[in-house]
């Protein structure tokens, strides 16, 4: 199967890539390198199964012949560093790029997943948030280049859908971690990690009472792989998370703990529209993939923790986390 994906040196689309080669599949990856890292899919290199365009999905596709079965469209800032540097590149990759994908699927025939997000539900008044949940969210915040951006982007695929009969569909990601973060990009799992094997203090944002639900990235991988293969699935919107929820200051003393230092936490505002809670209702997952993530939190910090002390030269000090 060709296989195209956007944003495959991010964290995300670099192991999709990888799982899609592994198991036989031509892969085109695109990504602009403005806020991935090429290192990502350097394991890729020289495979004859997959190749690399540097490019920007917001000015279209051009995919050198290849006619794609299957896009999955992941390129996107995707941390509160990234969009708040680039609000306005950060719509325009949810909006313009998400159509140039809409159009490419229809033109080619291929399935299309969209990769939204749990920020779509904003800070949520629902608990846990279900696909039939509509969100609380701010249009005119600070975060709301991603978060309306991302909800741009699946109005965009649901009219192409209704309008075209194109095979476009949501995925709806929650926290999500695991190794080729960055260490800067203003994730709390990243940070945390760097800051601890740094021997600093752990920076936290309010009381630390926030919630935050955690999926290792294989889980992850592995849900939407089973989305993306499921033909004529009763439903185009899907949630993908954990539903272990943790408060932002149980995460701090797991990851202390877990890179043998001593848990000290420096206490700073909280960002503006910084949701409380945050959880996916897996319902729909399960009854339709059969999915639901199978590691467990230490475990996969484990990995994570590992991965960062054998990349120390990717990362770099940080101060801010979400």
């Amino acid at each position: 199967m060709n296989v195209l994906i956007t944003g495959a040196a991010g964290f995300l689309g670099s192991h999709l890539a990888q799982a899609y080669v592994n198991e036989g599949h031509r892969v085109t990856g695109i990504d602009n390198l403005r806020t991935s890292d090429g290192r990502n899919i350097a394991g890729l290199s020289g495979n004859s199964n997959f190749r690399f365009v540097e490019d920007d999905v917001c000015e279209g596709l051009r995919t050198s012949g290849v006619t794609p079965e299957l896009i999955l469209h992941f390129a996107s800032p995707a941390s509160p560093v990234d969009y708040a540097k680039d609000p306005v590149g950060t719509l325009r990759v949810n909006g313009y790029g998400t159509e140039h994908c809409c159009k490419l699927a229809l033109a080619s025939g291929a399935r299309m997943i969209f990769a939204s997000t749990s920020e779509i539900y904003g800070d949520p008044l629902v608990h846990p948030q279900p696909e039939t949940y509509w969100g609380n969210v701010n249009s005119v915040g600070e975060r709301s280049c991603y978060d309306e951006g991302k909800r741009f982007g699946e109005a965009m695929v649901r009219a192409y859908r209704r309008q075209h009969g194109v095979d476009a569909r949501i995925v709806r990601i929650f926290n999500t971690y695991g190794p080729r973060m960055r260490a800067d990009d203003g994730r709390v799992v990243p940070t945390f990690i760097q800051q601890a094997l740094s021997n600093g203090s752990l920076t936290v944002f309010g009381d630390g009472r926030q919630t935050r639900s955690l999926c290792y990235v294989d889980d992850l991988v592995l849900g939407i792989r089973s989305f993306a293969q499921l033909d004529a699935p009763p439903y185009d919107i899907v949630n993908l998370g954990s539903e272990f929820e943790a408060q932002v200051n149980d995460i701090a003393e797991i990851i202390a703990r877990l890179c043998e230092v001593s848990l000290r936490v420096e206490h700073r505002p909280l960002p503006s529209d910084d949701p409380s809670r945050r959880r996916p209702d897996l319902t729909r997952a399960r009854a339709m993939l059969g999915w639901e993530p199978r590691t467990e939190l230490e475990d996969g910090l484990r990995t994570t923790i590992t991965w960062f002390k054998n990349n120390a030269e990717r990362t770099r000090e940080v101060a801010t986390i979400s």
